[in-house]
């Protein structure tokens, strides 16, 4: 079993998110606890009051919501008894016995599962820690209920790792529910990783084939400070209808970003110099821009380069999805900048094989390699693929070796002139 716990401010979103899948049949209301009416008779009004009730009796604590999901095995099967008996059962060994809570059965992922809606404030108006709950009493009454119901047991480094990324794999469009894939991806994202812009934010939701957008400049969205997300193909291109950051749980909006952005801010400084220390044994190496994102990527970092037409990097973002942080270049410093890196790049100069020269080489290959007339040179030619591909960027041959030649032919011409 992996249990799963989302804090929020918002009830009535968690409550939305549950009632709005039992709506479409994908999800249904097993259990209550702490209600004074009977579950069938349970109004939305009625669910979302007893808990606005208890918030509203602290109101200094802004994070008021409780959102708990409780994950089994594919395979295990359960009847409602079953589960509501479990769902009861961690409720209680977490300090939740005497919240009012509702269980609701999902049937919209291939796994058996339950959410959990409640709040930790109490009747006092005292708050419930959260802190470290999912690792502490969260850990202690997974490994218990799993013993005393012999359910499959994942280890606590399992547990761990699934709740980290459980839902951070790419989207495949059309092959399940649009707003679910997309609320999933980006409540994870913003959960785990550490960003301080929108730009940064994106540079890790393309990963899954998710971008959030604000708009043109010129657009009305992008005045009034609205923000969508859209699905996205392997290309980048824009799939479907764009969902709206308010209707997502958890309200990702361009407000709550901004918000986010000073604190991630601070919580990745002490991660600065581990990115380094891992980018830096690449950048001692005479790597090409194909390479030097190939080799970070064997260590977790995906490098997102953004460039011009004419192939000049302006930008450069690495994302740490080991460590689950984002830097721009220019703030791990000037060695680490577009700039840097460009001229790295361009000054990157490999030689042929070994034995060879351009010389052995057939005139078409030759002409390829080296061409006079464009800077962007073929990067899948049959035998020089590498080559090709290092080659990128570097300096236009008409900078190098051809103005020379034509000069030394100027010398020669007028000395044929005055003899």
């Amino acid at each position: 079993m992996v249990a799963k716990i989302i804090s929020g401010k918002s009830l009535i979103g968690a409550l939305n998110y549950n009632e709005n899948k039992v709506k479409v049949e994908k999800a249904e209301l097993i259990y209550e606890n702490g209600y004074a009416k009977n579950l069938y008779q349970l109004s939305f009004n009625d669910k979302l009051q007893r808990l606005t009730d208890l918030a509203s009796k602290n109101e200094r604590v802004k994070t008021n919501t409780v959102h708990i999901s409780l994950n089994f095995a594919i395979g295990e099967e359960f009847t409602k008894e079953k589960l509501n008996e479990i769902a009861s059962e961690y409720m209680d060994r977490i300090g939740f016995n005497d919240q009012p809570y509702l269980v609701y059965r999902h049937q919209d992922a291939g796994h058996p599962h339950v959410h959990i809606v409640s709040t930790n404030i109490k009747t006092s108006g005292e708050r419930i820690s959260l802190h470290n709950l999912g690792r502490t009493k969260s850990e202690e009454a997974r490994k218990a209920i799993e013993l005393k119901y012999g359910l499959v047991q994942a280890s606590q480094k399992e547990s761990i790792q699934k709740q980290e990324g459980q839902y951070l794999t790419k989207i495949e469009y059309g092959k399940t529910d649009t707003k679910r894939a997309i609320t999933n991806i980006v409540s994870e994202v913003i959960r785990l990783y550490k960003f301080t812009s929108l730009p940064e934010l994106n540079a890790v939701l393309n990963q899954y084939n998710v971008a959030a957008d604000r708009g043109s400049k010129e657009s009305r969205m992008f005045s009034k400070n609205g923000l969508v997300y859209w699905v996205l193909d392997n290309r980048g291109n824009k799939l479907g209808v764009p969902i709206k950051a308010s209707s997502i749980y958890g309200k990702p909006t361009l407000k709550a970003l901004d918000e986010r952005f000073p604190l991630n801010e601070i919580l990745r400084k002490p991660l600065k110099e581990r990115i380094k220390q891992s980018i830096d044994p690449v950048l001692m190496t005479k790597a090409s821009r194909a390479g030097f994102q190939k080799a970070l990527q064997s260590k977790g970092i995906q490098v997102v380069f953004r460039q011009n037409e004419e192939g000049r990097l302006y930008g450069i973002t690495f994302v740490d999805n080991q460590l689950k942080v984002v830097f721009n270049g220019s703030d791990l410093g000037k060695a680490y900048s577009a700039s840097a890196m460009n001229d790295r790049f361009m000054n990157h100069k490999p030689s042929l094989p070994t034995g060879s020269s351009a010389h052995d080489q057939p005139a078409s290959k030759v002409s390829k390699l080296v061409n006079p007339s464009t800077r962007i040179l073929p990067e899948k030619q049959v035998g020089y693929q590498t080559i090709l591909g290092d080659l990128l960027n570097t300096e236009h041959p008409e900078d190098t070796a051809f103005p020379g030649m034509i000069q030394n032919k100027r010398k020669k011409k007028r000395k044929r002139l005055t003899s």
